[in-house]
C-alpha cells in the first residue's frame, strides 16, 4: 500500500499529476469507499486527505497508555451486509471481524438486562412476556436484512425494488419511539427499544426514531455488532490498500481549500461537510445547491471517555459482561428524558451513555490481561460542560466498583472533535441533524443528492443514509460519477 505525503513549502499548487479521472478530498470511509469503487472500474484515481493520516472516523490511537487501542469515534460496524462493504471482499486486505457473543445489552437498577443475540431464545429469555412481541417486531427485517439495506442505503426518492417489503418497514419506521414501545409491556424491552431508538440523536417522541431502532435491532439480531481486529483503523487500511492496488494513489498532509487546489479531473468527490463543500466548489454549484448547503445544520455533539482499565467493567447484569456494547440509561423513560433535555440544549443529570468494551473479544486492543472501554453521551453542539463525573456515575450505577479498576481515562469534548477532523462541526459526529427534511434529504431534497454540480459530488455523512462504519455513501457518490462523468 502506497500512501505518500505532500510536501508542504510554500503555497500548495494543483501539480500532483498531470491527469486523473477523479479526484476525492478526505480519506474517510466514504473518501476511500468511493476511490475503491473508481480504481476497481479501471479509473485513475486520487485521494487527497488534509491530515498526516488517513480514516476521518475510522482510526485507532493509544489514547490513554501504550499498548491500549482506542478508537476516535466509529467502533462498532454495526452494517456488516451493507452493499459498500460487502461487495468489496476487504478481508484479503488485512480487515477481519471479531464478533461478540451478545451485541447488545441494557441493564437494568434491579440487576435485569435486556439483551440482542443472534439466538432469538437468548434475547427471548432477556425480555419474558414481551419475547414473542420483540421477535414480530424485529424478525421480518433482520431475516431480509440483504433486502432491506438495499432499500435503505441511497436517497429516499427512488423506485424501490421491493415496494411491499420497503412499505412494512416503512409505516413503522415514521412512528416516535413513545408510540412504538407501546406495544412492550415490561421494563426490560422497552428499555432495550429505547436505546435502539437513542441513536437517531433526537428526542424519542420525534417521528422516524423507530426507524433507527428496528434497523440497528434488525443488524444486531442477524449479523451481532462486530468490531474490527485492531481497531477500526484497519477499515481504513483495508479500503486504502484495495485503492492503491488497483492503481488509485493517496495523499496525505495536502490541505484543499478551494478548486485551485485540486488537480484538473472530470470528476471531484468530496467526503467533506456541506460547508467545506461550498468552500472548494465555490462557484461551481448552482446558486439553488448552494443555498440547500448553506441551510444544512449540524446535529448534537458527543462527549467521549476512553479506559485503560486494570480488568474488566464489573457489572451486575451477567449478560453485560458478555455484549460487546452495552447501553446505559435505565427505563425507557429515563433515556427518553435524557435525549429530550439534550435536544433542548441541556445536559442531563443521567445521561444516556454508549459504551463499548472491544477487548472482552480481542486480545488486540490491550496488554494481556488489561482492557479498553469507549463511552459515551450526547450534548448539545458545542458544549463545553464536562460530563465525565455524569458518564462514570452512570457506568457505576450500574457497575459499583467501576473506578476501582480505571488506569487511566481520555477525555475528548467536541471542541477536540471538531479540531481532530473538520467535518465534526461542533463535536457532531453525525455528519449533521437529522430532524426534519434532513433525514430524509441530506443535504438536499432531490433525485441525486450527492450530485451538486457537473462534474462536483459530495460523499461524506452528510449524505444518505448519513453516519456509520459503512461506506455507503461514498459507494453511491461514485456509482454516480460512474455513470455520468466516468462512463465508456
Amino acid at each position: 500500500m502506497s500512501i505518500r505525503a505532500w510536501p508542504v513549502t510554500g503555497r500548495q499548487t494543483a501539480s500532483v499529476s498531470n491527469q486523473y479521472d477523479a479526484v476525492v478530498v478526505g480519506a474517510g470511509p466514504n473518501g476511500l469507499t468511493a476511490a475503491a469503487a473508481i480504481a476497481r472500474a479501471g479509473r485513475r484515481v486520487l485521494v487527497l486527505e488534509a491530515g498526516p493520516t488517513i480514516g476521518g472516523g475510522t482510526r485507532t490511537k493509544a489514547l490513554t497508555r501504550d499498548g491500549f487501542l482506542h478508537d476516535l469515534c466509529g467502533t462498532v460496524i454495526a452494517m456488516t451486509r451493507a452493499p459498500a462493504f460487502a461487495g468489496l471482499d476487504l478481508e484479503p486486505h488485512g480487515l477481519h471481524l471479531v464478533t461478540p457473543d451478545l451485541a447488545l445489552a441494557h441493564p437494568l437498577d434491579d440487576g435485569r438486562a435486556g439483551v440482542v443475540s443472534r439466538d432469538w431464545t437468548i434475547t427471548g429469555e432477556s425480555l419474558g412476556a414481551d419475547a414473542d412481541t420483540w421477535s414480530r417486531a424485529f424478525r421480518p427485517f433482520s431475516d431480509n436484512l440483504e433486502v432491506l439495506m438495499q432499500e435503505l442505503s441511497g436517497p429516499i426518492v427512488h423506485a424501490p425494488r421491493h415496494p411491499l417489503r420497503l412499505a412494512r418497514f416503512g409505516v413503522a419506521a415514521l412512528l416516535p419511539a413513545t408510540a412504538y414501545a407501546r406495544r412492550f409491556h415490561e421494563a426490560p424491552a422497552r428499555a432495550l427499544f429505547a436505546g435502539l431508538a437513542a441513536h437517531a440523536i433526537l428526542p424519542l417522541e420525534h417521528v422516524t426514531t423507530t426507524s433507527f431502532a428496528l434497523l440497528l435491532g434488525a443488524t444486531a439480531h442477524a449479523d451481532g455488532w462486530p468490531f474490527a481486529r485492531g481497531g477500526t483503523q484497519r477499515v481504513s487500511e483495508a479500503l486504502a490498500s484495495i485503492v492503491t492496488s488497483a492503481g488509485g494513489e493517496i495523499v496525505v498532509d495536502r490541505v484543499v481549500r478551494n478548486h485551485s487546489d485540486l488537480p484538473a479531473a472530470p470528476a471531484t468527490l468530496l467526503d467533506t461537510s456541506a460547508r467545506d463543500a461550498l468552500d472548494i466548489a465555490g462557484d461551481a454549484i448552482p446558486q439553488r445547491v448552494a443555498r440547500s448547503l448553506r441551510r444544512f445544520r449540524p446535529g448534537p455533539a458527543a462527549f467521549k471517555l476512553d479506559y485503560a482499565l486494570s480488568a474488566p467493567v464489573p457489572w451486575t447484569a451477567p449478560p453485560c459482561r458478555h455484549a460487546g456494547t452495552v447501553h446505559l440509561g435505565g427505563t425507557f423513560e429515563e433515556v427518553a428524558a435524557g435525549e429530550r433535555e439534550t435536544a433542548r440544549g441541556g445536559h442531563p443529570d443521567r445521561p444516556f451513555v454508549l459504551v463499548t468494551q472491544p477487548s472482552l473479544f480481542d486480545s488486540s486492543r490491550a496488554p494481556n490481561g488489561l482492557h479498553t472501554l469507549w463511552a459515551y453521551c450526547h450534548v448539545p453542539n458545542g458544549s463545553t460542560v464536562d460530563m465525565t463525573e455524569r458518564i462514570e456515575a452512570q457506568i457505576e450505577r450500574f457497575a459499583p466498583g467501576f473506578r476501582d479498576v480505571v488506569l487511566e481515562r481520555a477525555v475528548t469534548t467536541p471542541a477536540m472533535f471538531a479540531a481532530d477532523n473538520r467535518n465534526e462541526i461542533g463535536g457532531d459526529i453525525g455528519g449533521g441533524a437529522l430532524d426534519g427534511l434532513q433525514l430524509l434529504a441530506r443535504p438536499r431534497l432531490a433525485l441525486d443528492p450527492y450530485r451538486l454540480a457537473a462534474g462536483v459530488y459530495l460523499c461524506s455523512a452528510s449524505t444518505p443514509p448519513g453516519a456509520g462504519v459503512h461506506g455507503l455513501c461514498g459507494a453511491a457518490a461514485a456509482k454516480r460519477a460512474l455513470r455520468r462523468e466516468l462512463r465508456g
